[in-house]
């Protein structure tokens, strides 16, 4: 038998290694995709699932793989979570055309979604209340590393290995996982076990999420607005279900009689509408309007996640003393002062002034993340791990793609269906300005959400 802390540092290195895979596969193969258009020849549309099959699949699983994960063990679902991911990657790497590795992106969405929802419960389950902060900030610094490294070791690699060396390398990445977990990682954790698992509330959740992500993805087209109100009603009939039947996938008390619970899982869907979208438009302002090229934009804009690994530990180990919320709102504060600041760009605004905005950014959204999780995954019995897990991540993708959808939507309504060319600046520059603002006044609202959940609950 290993001793607690020996337990809490193999429990770390697994969820810290696979919070760092996900996202690195991710910004890293957004840097590949001219690169495989280039080889298969598909077209934008085609092009653009490579991402989105990827995100979608992983979408409608979170959920549901939480609850089934409390039902059936945790350590279970998290060791298939990785063998799936670490195939589909493998297959990915030596698929004969964009069919195939459709498929596998899918597939590791699938991977993804079961080990990301694992993940962050395993180690709650692991590490004592007093040490969690600390442990969380670590995943999200993890998560952060995998963010900022993906555009530049992704680049390097197309380059000189070629785009498939970036699915090839994950397999050593999940052998290395499976056999420091199989070897070290001890328990099952499974504290829902002998419930019934809700195959229809699952359906019912897996469609709703389908239409809101990908109708997020397709906005402002009439369809996708359809898809959104369509979505949003089968929310409603999911939630519904939810309050009926006698083990839900999801239990929806803990948005009715947990406030700490709600109000923090708004505060983290704000936060990530408010914010997910200005890494993308700001690499269309330093190339466009400032004239970098792409890797020295790239560079320019590793600032933000840099300062987000490296703050982020210590906004968590600081949770562990002080109230998450006040913590997290500072954060939000701090967030909304950087993101007006941003909203007054223009052609004349020199670089090292975004550079510092974008530092104060990360310092914000470090401060916020840490503690908002730690106060989510302390606000919850144990056997709720999973699905408060899962609901960390749902809100999280769904922020991004609200956040995608507002900038696009401004894109279309200031620049429209032309591109972006000195004629189109002012229009272009205009569009990120209000959007910027209402990005703003998000942040404003998540301050509420952050500071009025209540406080932390005493855990022993």
């Amino acid at each position: 038998m290993q001793s607690e802390q020996q337990q809490e540092k193999s429990a770390l290195f697994v969820t810290a290694l696979t919070s760092f895979m996900a996202p690195f596969m991710i910004s890293s193969v957004n840097v590949a995709l001219p690169a495989i258009q280039s080889e298969f020849g598909v077209d934008a549309v085609t092009l653009g699932w490579i991402p989105t099959s990827y995100l979608l699949a992983m979408a409608i699983l979170l959920v549901p793989a939480g609850k089934f994960a409390d039902i059936y063990g945790r350590k279970k679902i998290f060791l298939s979570g990785v063998v799936l991911y670490t195939l589909a990657s493998t297959v990915a790497a030596f698929v004969p055309d964009v069919g195939w590795l459709l498929a596998m992106r899918a597939g590791q969405g699938m991977g993804a979604a079961l080990f990301v929802t694992t993940a962050m419960a395993i180690l709650t389950s692991v590490v004592v209340p007093q040490r969690r902060g600390r442990a969380l900030g670590i995943l999200v610094s993890a998560v952060y590393v995998g963010l900022a490294s993906g555009p530049f070791v992704g680049g390097l690699m197309t380059r000189y290995l070629g785009w498939r060396a970036l699915f090839g390398i994950m397999f050593f990445l999940g052998i290395g996982i499976l056999f420091v977990a199989l070897r070290n990682l001890e328990g099952e954790w499974a504290e829902a076990k002998g419930e019934r698992f809700d195959l229809v509330g699952s359906l019912l959740y897996g469609s709703s999420v389908f239409c809101l992500v990908y109708g997020a993805i397709r906005m402002p087209a009439l369809f996708a607005g359809l898809l959104l109100l369509s979505g949003i009603g089968l929310m409603v009939i999911f939630f519904l279900h939810q309050s009926k039947v006698e083990s839900p996938v999801f239990e929806v008390r803990l948005f009715r009689h947990n406030r700490i619970f709600l109000f923090s899982s708004l505060a983290a869907l704000i936060n990530y509408a408010a914010t997910f979208a200005v890494t993308f438009q700001l690499s269309l302002y330093l190339q466009y309007v400032k004239g970098m090229a792409p890797h020295i934009a790239g560079m320019v804009l590793m600032a933000q996640p840099l300062i987000m690994a490296l703050f982020s530990p210590w906004a968590g180990k600081l949770s562990d003393r002080k109230e998450p919320r006040v913590l997290a709102s500072m954060g939000m504060a701090i967030t909304a002062a950087g993101l007006a600041v941003l909203a007054t760009l223009s052609l004349a605004t020199p670089v090292w002034l975004i550079v510092i905005v974008l530092l104060v950014l990360g310092f914000g959204f470090a401060l916020f993340s840490s503690p908002n999780m730690s106060a989510i995954m302390g606000s919850v019995e144990r056997r709720y791990f999973g699905i408060a897990s899962g609901t960390v991540a749902t809100m999280r993708l769904l922020g991004q793609m609200i956040s995608m959808s507002v900038a696009t939507i401004f894109l279309v309504i200031f620049v429209g269906r032309k591109e972006i060319g000195p004629d189109t600046l002012p229009s272009f520059l205009q569009s990120m300005h209000v959007c910027l603002l209402l990005f703003v006044l998000f942040c404003v609202v998540g301050i509420y959400f952050s500071f009025f959940r209540g406080k932390k609950k005493e855990e022993v």
